[in-house]
């Protein structure tokens, strides 16, 4: 009798531990959604205030080739066109990703298919110490190496969209290289033994089977990178020139949407149109990421069905 007594309040002591637990679980995402909430509301009211306080026009400031908020042009409206560091941050992400996506599943292959004890005895403390690194130890090194290399080669100042595209390769080559080996390693193992027993060699196990099976998380990787790569202000920012013209060629000065952002919102005054318009430029960021994720969400969902 005693013993049945006792399971009994254990059994009711877990249920009341299991209903805390669920609670705090319940607030701390409640938490979580409203701190994201308000973040975007903050940003969204400082950003439309360019469009509806300040009367801009959307298409000119989406779609404006001069930025220069503090004058106007020759039909007396603001110069406010964002649309030079728009291409300048697009080019920057898609050419980085383009060069970090063979090297990391170079690497992600090698440390998982070819050689994974040597691969994580060596590979894996190096990605993460290349994860560890600041972003200004990136942008010194990058203003340091990269600007006199580039224009030692390329000739120019050496600053623009091929310099920030090597210093953002080297920060989201980690990042697609951790994603893409735990891509392939979540191929079951019995695609590599049917292909083996079929007769395939290695490399077309690899290229054939483990490739294809892991395409999915592969590509979310290259589009998390670009969303790292998206968002970064402050090492582009030491090497891509801060100049807001359409960028001709790689190798002349050009400008990000983060990196004009940073160098100006503590220049300016709240509720001004050089204010305003900068806010309008964290909107944009903070819809790309918003796309980027759900980019993420169903590549991973159609990857899901799929499996």
């Amino acid at each position: 009798m005693k013993d049945i007594k006792t399971e009994l309040l254990s059994k009711s002591k877990r249920a009341r531990m299991e209903s805390v637990g669920k609670g705090i679980t319940f607030l701390c995402i409640t938490l979580i959604v409203l701190i994201v909430g308000f973040i975007f509301y903050f940003v969204a009211s400082k950003g439309l205030a360019t469009f509806f306080v300040n009367k801009i026009n959307v298409f000119s400031f989406l779609f404006g080739m001069d930025w220069n908020p503090g004058q106007m042009g020759a039909d007396g409206k603001p110069l406010v066109g964002a649309f030079p560091m728009i291409v300048g941050s697009f080019l920057v992400t898609f050419l980085s990703a383009l060069v970090a996506t063979p090297f990391a599943i170079g690497a992600a292959i090698f440390m998982t298919e070819i050689s994974p004890k040597r691969g994580v005895r060596i590979m894996q403390p190096a990605i993460e110490l290349l994860v560890g690194i600041p972003s200004v130890v990136y942008g010194f090194v990058g203003l340091t190496v990269i600007v006199p290399l580039v224009r030692k080669i390329f000739g120019g100042t050496g600053f623009g969209i091929l310099s920030g595209t090597f210093v953002l390769f080297v920060m989201i080559l980690p990042t697609v290289t951790s994603m893409t080996v735990d891509a392939l390693r979540a191929v079951p193992k019995h695609y590599r033994e049917a292909s083996l027993g079929l007769g395939a060699t290695r490399a077309q196990t690899i290229w054939r089977v483990l490739l294809r099976a892991s395409t999915s998380g592969i590509l979310t990787a290259v589009i998390f990178g670009m969303a790292r790569a998206f968002g970064e202000a402050l090492a582009i920012q030491m090497v891509i020139g801060n100049t807001v013209v359409m960028p001709k060629n790689l190798t002349t000065p050009a400008a990000t949407l983060t990196s004009i952002l940073t160098m100006g919102i503590g220049n300016t005054i709240s509720g001004t149109l050089e204010n305003n318009v900068l806010w309008s430029l964290a909107l944009l960021l903070l819809l790309m990421s918003l796309i980027f994720n759900v980019l993420i969400r169903m590549i991973g969902k159609r990857g899901a069905f799929r499996g």
